[in-house]
């Protein structure tokens, strides 16, 4: 077996060679990009130079729109969680606000009340949330619902909110949910 093995190693490294020999000779991408930029080297260095500005350039607006959109994320990823909690923050208003603390440890729980929806308030805040201004001012439809319109109490007040109904809040400076407000008409 050794000798056969042997003898049919001699026959291929025979036939490579012949076949190495007799190939034709083709030139290399690298010798025609060489020949190529011998013709007309400033038209090449002025392609090339081109090329990579536009490369550059596409990369820098992707890693800008990408920073972007990172800190967009980053802004608006507690929104959901915070508009889920939106009824309780109205609940405890309304709790408030009905309380009647008669006796003292009446008033104190009220005390009490008022000391957690500050609280919670203020770390709501502290991801960006924002309670919208509406007594007075003008009825705007980016930031105000009409639920309905009466007759204007005063004559200053025609287009103006009379009465909020339902808080409306801004999340870095975006609204999730719009005011209830109603108008004067």
């Amino acid at each position: 077996m050794n000798t056969h093995n042997a003898h049919n190693k001699v026959h291929e490294d025979a036939a490579d060679q012949e076949l190495m020999e007799n190939a034709p000779i083709v030139e290399s991408k690298a010798s025609m990009v060489d020949q190529s930029a011998e013709t007309d080297p400033d038209s090449r260095y002025a392609e090339l130079n081109d090329k990579y500005l536009r490369l550059y350039s596409d990369f820098d607006n992707f890693r800008k729109r990408t920073l972007k959109e990172k800190i967009e994320h980053s802004k608006y990823a507690s929104a959901d969680i915070i508009i889920k909690l939106l009824p309780v923050l109205d609940d405890f208003e309304r709790a408030i606000k009905a309380f009647n603390g008669g006796t003292d440890a009446g008033q104190a729980l009220k005390d009490g009340m008022v000391l957690i929806f500050s609280k919670f308030l203020s770390i709501l805040n502290q991801q960006g949330l924002e309670q919208m201004r509406t007594a007075g001012e003008s009825f705007d439809t980016d930031f105000h619902e009409a639920i309905t319109n009466i007759p204007a109490p005063s004559p200053d007040q025609k287009g103006k909110i009379v009465e909020e109904i339902e808080k409306g809040y801004l999340l870095s400076g975006k609204v999730i949910r719009y005011a209830k407000v109603v108008v004067g008409s």
